[in-house]
Order: C-alpha cells, then structure tokens, then sequence
C-alpha cells in the first residue's frame, strides 16, 4: 500500500510564479510553431510535435502543479473549473485523485505496466534510425511524406542502403508507417497489443512517447514534468531527421549519415543519451501512476 505524502501547500504568489515560470519556458516552443501555422507555413521537424501528438499548444502551456500540492489564495479558485479539483475546508484548492474516473484507471494499470516492463528489459542500441529509411522504400516521389525536401540518394540507392541493413524497429507506432514492401524487411513485426512486450527504453520513439504518456494523465500530471518529456521529445525528434534520409541540412540539420560507420556510431552516441535523459522521466512517470492508483 502506498501512503500518500502530506501535502504541500503553495502561497499564492509562490504557485503564480510557478506558473509564470512554466508558461515562458513552453511559449519558447509553442509560439513559433503558432506563428508559422498562422502563416500556413510548415516545419517537417518540429511541427510532428504538435500534430502527431495532438497536445495543443494552449494545452501544453496549461499549469497544474500535480498531485499532493495544495494552492492557497483566491486566484487558486479558477482551478475549480476542472473537474478533478476541490477546495478544502481550510479554502487551499487542490487535484483530487479519488475522482480519477475507472477507465483511466485502467489506462494507468496499463501505462504503469508498460513503463515498468522498459526499465526492467535491457536497452537495444543497434536500430540505427532505419525506421524514417523503411517510412519511403520504394515510394515514388509523389508518395514521399515530406516531398518538398530532397531526400539524401535516389530511390534505387536509397533501397540499396535498406535491404543491406539489418532493420530492428520495436516500436509499433514508427513500424505502421513503413512502406508495404518494408514491413518483411523487420526483424519483428509489432502489432499493437506487442506495445507492453516490445517496447524498449533504447528507442527514440518510445522515449519522445514519454511526453505522451505524461499530458495523457493531465491535470495529475505537474506542468513541469509534461514539460521537461515535451523538450526531451523535441531534441529527439531533431536526431530522428538528421538520421533520416532527408537532407534538413537548409533548416540547420546536418545529417547523420547512418550509413556510413562513423553516422551509426554517432547515431548509438546520441540514442545512449536519449535513453539516460528518459530515466528520471519514466521514473517520475512511474511514481505519478502509483501516487493516482492508490487513491
């Protein structure tokens, strides 16, 4: 049985700080891709952000402070507009994690199964970021995703390089974007129910996947944790183009030429990072499903 800690409570000016604070760190993300969208324009890098997401850039700069963190004042009144809060006798207003509704209880025995399978399975380093390669073997260039921008070799050259490679995706979710003719070339081949058994914590998709997880259990979740999982979901997502086959070199990303010993080198070098930075996350994550199943 877990015992929930005694809350914290915040002063007003103190939880507005917070606030304020959260708000200016995420406005540095969400406004340029505002902007560019009110212009129609489109950023084949940091745009996946928010529409393969679908967090909205308003909801991402929402504050909560999480579970177990009483607001005192009475601007902390508004927080009542959300049905997971309450206001206490003392007039503090706080998340309620007894109004959590069943089926999101369901989910989180689910995502607490899931993050706690990836922290016990050994990390796989030896992917090499083929999945954006399988995404358009032989595609034609109308049927390339991102057809505005030139891809690195030739259609027959680029198939070259996939079919001379070993593929291994696990991830389910980069794996139903490959092209037909790619799917046999995987090692595995991932269904959605495999979700819970394959994912593995050296993935860069199942680590950007961390932001999913954590603004899927808001407003439990602390802004600031949503946060700190959407700014390591963007500098992977910035690795995951560079080691495309895409050539981003115009936008200020410069290949990582898997193909080559030195990108794959390169490549495991930054994966290994992604994977250190995605610990605390998952840990967090872990703690937040724990702290809402008990209630």
């Amino acid at each position: 049985m877990i015992t929930a800690p005694a809350p914290s409570v915040l002063a007003e000016a103190d939880w507005q700080a917070r606030r304020a604070a959260h708000d200016t760190r995420v406005r540095a993300w969400t406004d340029p891709h505002q902007v560019r969208a009110q212009r129609g324009e489109k950023h084949p890098v940091y745009d996946f952000l928010f529409t393969y997401y679908g967090f909205r850039p308003a909801w991402l700069r929402r504050w909560h402070p999480g579970p177990d963190v009483l607001l005192a004042g009475p601007g902390a009144r508004e927080f009542l507009h959300w049905p997971e809060y309450r206001e206490f006798p003392d007039g503090t207003v706080g998340l309620d994690p007894a109004a959590l509704p069943a089926h999101r209880r369901t989910f989180l025995l689910w995502l607490r199964g899931l993050l706690a399978g990836m922290q016990e399975r050994p990390a796989f380093f030896g992917c090499f970021g083929l999945h954006e390669w399988a995404m358009v073997y032989r595609q034609t260039p109308d049927e390339v995703r991102h057809n505005a921008w030139p891809l690195r070799y030739p259609p027959d050259a680029l198939a070259r390089i996939v079919e001379a490679s070993p593929v291994t995706c696990s991830h389910f979710d980069a794996f139903r974007f490959f092209t037909a003719p790619a799917r046999p070339l995987n090692r595995l081949q991932p269904t959605r129910t495999d979700t819970a058994r394959l994912e593995q914590r050296g993935c860069l998709h199942a680590n950007m996947d961390l932001y999913k997880w954590a603004f899927k259990l808001a407003p439990f979740s602390p802004a600031e944790l949503v946060a700190d999982a959407f700014e390591l979901a963007r500098d992977i997502r910035e690795t995951d183009m560079q080691a495309s086959p895409y050539d981003f070199a115009a936008l200020g990303f410069p290949p990582i030429p898997i193909e080559t010993p030195a990108g794959r080198a390169e490549y495991e070098r930054r994966q290994r990072a992604f994977s250190a930075r995605g610990e605390p996350l998952r840990a967090r994550l872990l703690a937040l499903c724990d702290r809402l199943l008990a209630a």
